[in-house]
């Protein structure tokens, strides 16, 4: 089967200068509501993604997402949002990017050309066997990312990714593939829209039900979170009132010695047993 790229091809929409503001935001959201629909479709293999990462994890390996622009940078989002929200090593899940750091904010000319640049990258972090490495990229044919994973296979690391093309060269050196068609884009060719959204709804997946799966959620509550704000502090004393029926003020007594929701908890129960 040839491969098509749907991320290319024109607007179901023409003259869009001439619309009103309603009428733009009307159809963008026609089109973004049928982004839900297209992940559903690759629930399977998102899922069969997800039992390698939660393997891999649980034996002492890391999670890498790789891409270049957009794809790069919500790898990069996915991956600084764990800490915070999971209570984890800033060095369990690792985003990169072409370009390195300074592409998060401006483009790096270029960068996502080269067939070298992603396995040096990957090196850095001493990558095995024990890792996963996920490459994310909405046309499928970013050489950045395909020649890592092809590098990966070579050294037995597992490899996934997720394309917004199906049958793309990506996908085709995947060895867990997700390939989210969402069609052609508003703007004709602009993949920070629909195909940036479905790799976010993905990347939030991955990686919020390997977390539960590693033991980070108790009931559905961030018991790990890091308390790094008074929002999150209230919200941690607020988890502690609930689950052991104590005052606002006893909560944030056990949070403030405790460092953790978990860790109040546990220790609470355990001082109230003996």
């Amino acid at each position: 089967m040839s491969f098509i790229k749907t991320t290319e091809q024109d607007s179901y929409y023409s003259h869009l200068e001439n619309m009103s503001v309603s009428e733009l935001l009307q159809n963008i959201n026609k089109e973004d509501k049928t982004v839900p629909d297209a992940v559903k479709k690759e629930l399977p293999s998102i899922e069969a993604l997800v039992h390698q990462i939660v393997d891999k994890l649980k034996n002492g390996g890391r999670l890498f997402y790789m891409g270049a622009g957009t794809s790069g940078r919500l790898g990069i989002v996915d991956a600084s949002e764990c800490p915070p929200t999971f209570g984890v090593s800033h060095n369990l899940v690792i985003g990169l990017i072409a370009g390195g750091d300074s592409a998060i904010r401006k483009a790096v000319e270029f960068a996502e050309d080269s067939t070298t640049q992603g396995w040096e990258d990957l090196q850095k972090y001493h990558i095995t066997s024990k890792d996963v490495v996920v490459g994310i990229a909405a046309s499928g044919t970013t050489p950045y990312v395909i020649s890592a994973l092809e590098k990966c296979n070579e050294n037995n690391i597992v490899t996934g990714c997720i394309t917004c093309n199906l049958n793309s060269p990506l996908a085709k050196v995947s060895q867990y593939p997700i390939e989210v068609v969402v069609g052609p884009e508003f703007v004709t060719g602009s993949s920070r829209m629909k195909a940036g959204t479905a790799q976010k709804l993905v990347l939030n997946m991955i990686t919020t039900s390997t977390m539960i799966q590693l033991g980070h959620v108790k009931g559905n509550k961030m018991v790990d979170m890091q308390l790094s704000n008074n929002k999150l502090v209230d919200r941690g004393a607020k988890m502690i009132m609930k689950e052991i029926q104590v005052s606002e003020d006893k909560a944030l007594e056990l949070l403030n010695q405790y460092k953790s929701v978990r860790n109040a908890i546990k220790n609470y129960n355990n001082d109230t047993r003996k």
